[in-house]
């Protein structure tokens, strides 16, 4: 491949970038503490779950 050649990886992400920045009204928001609250007590859960089997 010739080092002046251009493989495009800047553009063909910038498809991803708009479709992410884009709000919809509708969407669910979720605050990323409650993702992480749920995460933690699922892994404490699945350990408890583990200590009983």
């Amino acid at each position: 491949m010739d080092k002046g050649q251009n493989t495009g990886g800047l553009m063909s992400s910038a498809g991803l970038v708009r479709y992410f920045d884009a709000e919809d009204q509708n969407a669910i928001r979720i605050d990323p503490k409650t993702v992480l609250v749920f995460g933690v007590l699922l892994g404490v859960f699945v350990q408890l779950l583990s200590f009983m089997a």
